[in-house]
């Protein structure tokens, strides 16, 4: 299985950190060049590797890192995106309106036809997220939800590979409403910073 994140800002970069700190290779890129990317790519770990955007899109599991809305410009950049699954971790800040009155990944889903489209990681602060996951004697919550079984499956193995504990929430429109955020009002387990213990 392959990882990219796309999108380097605080939220790409935390991820990043979780990957290098498990040693799990990772592309990552965004709309700046890759050389821009690679000082704070290199600094972060080995395992972390800027690509230009197009060659990032090879990698099986994509995590979206972007600003909200920009990520129609990653949805232009392949033709067709079956075979791939999308991880929205990204906050939807615009009115209900422009969301066609979808849940924000249901609306993002459109744009990635083909995709699986799994919602996650979006609901801690980017500080939380590069965190160490493993605290006080149990593993930090990540929720996910989509609305295909198998990609919510193979995402919550990553996120128990990165130390994470996945927390399964549903449909997105079931559980999945409440991580999602729509304008001003943030979805009831946004910034809720959970930890599981282990059994």
């Amino acid at each position: 299985m392959s990882y990219a994140i796309i999108g380097f800002g605080k939220v790409g970069q935390a991820l990043a950190r979780a990957f290098a700190r498990k040693n799990i290779e990772v592309a990552v890129a965004s709309r700046r060049a890759p050389e821009a990317l690679e000082p704070q790519a290199r600094a972060i770990g080995p395992t972390v590797v800027a690509k230009p955007l197009r060659d990032a899109l090879e990698a099986d599991t994509i995590i979206l890192a972007v600003p909200f809305g920009k990520h129609r410009e990653v949805a232009k950049a392949l033709p067709n995106w079956k075979g791939k699954t999308i991880v929205d971790a990204m906050n939807a800040l615009v009115p209900l309106e422009e969301l066609d009155g979808l849940p924000s990944s249901a609306f993002v889903a459109k744009a990635f036809a083909g995709a699986k489209l799994v919602k996650g990681f979006n609901h801690l602060v980017a500080a939380t997220l590069a965190a160490d996951p493993v605290v006080e004697g149990g593993h930090r919550v990540v929720f996910l939800s989509s609305d295909d079984e198998d990609a919510t499956a193979s995402v919550a193995a990553l996120a128990k590979q990165l130390g994470f504990a996945p927390v399964k929430l549903g449909k997105l429109d079931e559980g999945g409403a409440l991580v999602h955020a729509r304008d001003r009002i943030w979805g009831q387990l946004i910034f809720q910073d959970l930890f599981k213990k282990e059994p």
